[in-house]
C-alpha cells in the first residue's frame, strides 16, 4: 500500500499526472497569456527600475551589488521637502476633487439641473486635456508678456498665487475631477432608487436616504480617492510648469532632476520612486480597510432606473450657479489662454501684436505639423482598443468576491503603475529592453513603434482598469450563475450578461485612453522612434523654437480633434448598441 493512514483512512497517493496536466492546461490557457502580457509590459519595467535603487551593480552601474546609499537623498532638505509636498498635495487634491466630482455627478445624473448636458461634455474635455496644457493655458494669460499684459491688464497678483502651492493644488484638483466623476457616475448609474424608497417608506428622512446612497457607492468613492491621489502625486506636467517656476518642488520633479543631472542619478530617481510606491501602498491599505467585510453588489436584473429629481427655481439657480462657477476656471480660463495665445501674433516678443489665424493656416500647410497628428491618431486608436480589452479582463478579475494571491498581486501592480510618473515608466522601458539578456533572446524593441505602443498600453491600463472596476464590482455574480445553470457556456454568458452591463463604461474607457495617448508627453519624448514623432513632440519642437502661436495652435487643433473623436464614438455607440444596452444605467 502506497498511501498513508490518517484517522484510520488511507490518504490516496499524489496523482502527479493529474497535477502536471492541470499545470499544463494553465500555461496553455488565456489566463496564462494575460499574465505574460502583464509581466512584459508592467511588472518587468517597474521591477527593473526599482531594482536599480537597491542592486545597481547588476545593471552595470558603478556601485555594489547590494547598495542602499541612494536612499540617503531622501533625508536631505530639498528632497525631503518635495516628499512632504507630494503627500500633502495628494491628500488635499484627492479629497477636493472627489467632493466636487461627487456633487457634480449627483446633480447631472439625479436632478434636472441646468447645464447638466454641458457638464458631462465638459468632463471629457478636461479629461482629454493633459495637466501641462491646462497649466500652460493659465500661463499664457498670466505670465510676464502674456495675453493679459499685451491687453494692458496687470496680472502680477494672480500670477503670484498661480506659481505656488495654491496654484499647483488648484490645477491638479481641476485635472482630477473627471477621474473621480467617471468612477462615481458609473456607480450612480447602476444604483436604482429602491434603496432610497425603502428608507423613506420606513420613515427615514432625505438625509438618511442620502447616507444609504453614499454607503452603497463607497467602492466608487474609494476608487475615486485612490485614482486622484495617485494621479496627483505622480503628475509631472504641473510640477514642471507651475511648481518649478514658483519654487514649489514635488517628488516627480525631484526624479526628473535626478535623471537630467550629469552624471545621471538613476539610483536616486529609483529611491524616490520607492517612496511614491510606499504612499500608494498606504492608500491601498486604507481603501481595503474601509471596505472590508461589506457587500456593495446592487446591480442586478431587477435594478430599475432612478428617477430624476425635479428641482425648484431656487434649486435650479443654485445648481446652475455652482456648475458655472466650476467650469469657468476649470475649462474656460485655460481654453481662453490657449485660444488667445494662438491668435496673437508675435506673443512673447516686443514686436507689434495683432489677432489673426495665420498660425492655424501655417500649421495645416506644414507637413511637420500635421504628420505627428496623424501618427498619434493611429497609435491612439490601436492602443485604446487593446487597452480597453485588457482592462475589462483585469477589472473583472479584481471585482471577483474571492480574492486570490494573483488578484491581490494584480491590484498592487496596477496601483504601483499608477503611482509611477510617466518619465520613470519610460526609463524603466529603456532599462529593461536594453538589457543584454533581453537582446540575446532576440528581443530588439528599443527605438521601435512597437515599444512605444507597449509603453502607451502599460501607462493607460492601470487608470482604465480602475475606472471599469467600479461598474464591475456592482455586477451581481448570481446573474452569471443563473445563466450557467440554464445551459449557457462561459463565453455566451460573458457576452449576454457582462458585456451589456459594462458596454457604456467600456466605451468611456476607450475614449479616455484615446485622448490620453493623443497628448501623452513623457513617454512620447523618451521612446518615440526616429521619423515617427508623436503630436506632443511636434508641439514641443514648435515651442522650443519660440513659435508660441504655432505651438498653441497645434494644441488647440489636437484638442478639437480629440473632442470630435469622442463625439463620434458616443454617436456610434448610441446608434449601433442594442436598445437594451442603452437602458442600463439610464435615469428616467
Amino acid at each position: 500500500m502506497t498511501g498513508e493512514y490518517v484517522l484510520g483512512r488511507p490518504r490516496p497517493a499524489p496523482d502527479w499526472a493529474a497535477h502536471l496536466l492541470r499545470n499544463t492546461r494553465f500555461f496553455l490557457s488565456p489566463a496564462a497569456l494575460f499574465w505574460v502580457v502583464i509581466m512584459a509590459i508592467l511588472v518587468a519595467p517597474i521591477a527593473v527600475f526599482l531594482a536599480v535603487g537597491v542592486i545597481p551593480g547588476t545593471f552595470g552601474l558603478d556601485a555594489g551589488a547590494l547598495d542602499f546609499s541612494a536612499f540617503s537623498v531622501l533625508t536631505q532638505g530639498k528632497m525631503l521637502s518635495a516628499m512632504v509636498n507630494s503627500l500633502v498635495l495628494g491628500v488635499v487634491v484627492a479629497v477636493a476633487a472627489t467632493a466636487i466630482a461627487g456633487t457634480v455627478a449627483w446633480l447631472v445624473h439625479r436632478t434636472d439641473v441646468p447645464l447638466r448636458g454641458l457638464s458631462a461634455a465638459a468632463m471629457f474635455a478636461v479629461l482629454i486635456t493633459p495637466s501641462y496644457l491646462m497649466a500652460m493655458g493659465w500661463q499664457r494669460l498670466l505670465e510676464p508678456g502674456g495675453v493679459l499684459e499685451v491687453a494692458g491688464i496687470d496680472a502680477s497678483g494672480a500670477r503670484a498665487i498661480l506659481y505656488g502651492p495654491v496654484g499647483v493644488a488648484m490645477v491638479l484638483t481641476f485635472k482630477g475631477i473627471p477621474f473621480a466623476y467617471l468612477a462615481i457616475s458609473a456607480a450612480l448609474r447602476g444604483l436604482g432608487q429602491e434603496f432610497e424608497h425603502a428608507v423613506r417608506v420606513h420613515g427615514g428622512s432625505a438625509r438618511d436616504a442620502a447616507k444609504i446612497v453614499l454607503a452603497l457607492i463607497s467602492p466608487a468613492m474609494a476608487s475615486a480617492l485612490a485614482i486622484v491621489f495617485a494621479e496627483a502625486i505622480s503628475d509631472f506636467g504641473v510640477a514642471t510648469t507651475l511648481g518649478r517656476a514658483g519654487g514649489f518642488t514635488v517628488a516627480t520633479y525631484g526624479i526628473y532632476d535626478a535623471i537630467q543631472a550629469f552624471p545621471v542619478q538613476f539610483q536616486a530617481a529609483s529611491a524616490v520612486s520607492w517612496v511614491l510606491l510606499l504612499l500608494i501602498v498606504i492608500a491601498l491599505v486604507l481603501q481595503s480597510a474601509a471596505l472590508r467585510g461589506r457587500s456593495y453588489r446592487v446591480l442586478g436584473g431587477r435594478t430599475r432606473p432612478a428617477a430624476r429629481k425635479r428641482l425648484g427655481p431656487a434649486g435650479k439657480a443654485l445648481g446652475g450657479t455652482f456648475l458655472t462657477a466650476l467650469w469657468v476656471p476649470v475649462l474656460g480660463v485655460p481654453a481662453l489662454g490657449a485660444l488667445s495665445a494662438s491668435l496673437v501674433t508675435n506673443l512673447g516678443s516686443m514686436s507689434e501684436h495683432h489677432l489673426s489665424f495665420d498660425s492655424y493656416i501655417r500649421v495645416l500647410r506644414n507637413s511637420d505639423s500635421y504628420e505627428p497628428l496623424a501618427f498619434s491618431a493611429q497609435m491612439a486608436f490601436v492602443v485604446a482598443t487593446v487597452t480597453a480589452f485588457v482592462a475589462v479582463i483585469a477589472a473583472r478579475m479584481l471585482s471577483k468576491s474571492r480574492k486570490t494571491v494573483m488578484t491581490r498581486g494584480l491590484d498592487f501592480v496596477l496601483l504601483a503603475a499608477v503611482a509611477l510618473p510617466g518619465i520613470v515608466f519610460a526609463a524603466g522601458y529603456i532599462f529593461t529592453y536594453n538589457l543584454p539578456g533581453v537582446n540575446r533572446l532576440g528581443i530588439h524593441l528599443y527605438g521601435t513603434v512597437a515599444l512605444l505602443g507597449l509603453a502607451y498600453i502599460a501607462s493607460s491600463l492601470p487608470a482604465t482598469t480602475r475606472l471599469l472596476f467600479g461598474s464591475l464590482s456592482q455586477l451581481q455574480e448570481s446573474l452569471s450563475h443563473a445563466a450557467r445553470a440554464h445551459g449557457r457556456g462561459p463565453i455566451a454568458t460573458w457576452f449576454t450578461i457582462t458585456v451589456p452591463m459594462i458596454a457604456r463604461p467600456a466605451v468611456s474607457a476607450w475614449m479616455l485612453t484615446f485622448a490620453h495617448i493623443m497628448l501623452e508627453l513623457p513617454i512620447s519624448q523618451l521612446l518615440y522612434p526616429p521619423g515617427h514623432a508623436p503630436l506632443v513632440v511636434g508641439i514641443e519642437h514648435a515651442l522650443e523654437q519660440y513659435d508660441f502661436s504655432g505651438g498653441t495652435a497645434m494644441q488647440v487643433l489636437a484638442i478639437l480633434f480629440c473632442l470630435a473623436v469622442v463625439g463620434l464614438a458616443q454617436l456610434t455607440f448610441r446608434l449601433a448598441a442594442p436598445r437594451g444596452w442603452l437602458h442600463i444605467g439610464r435615469t428616467s
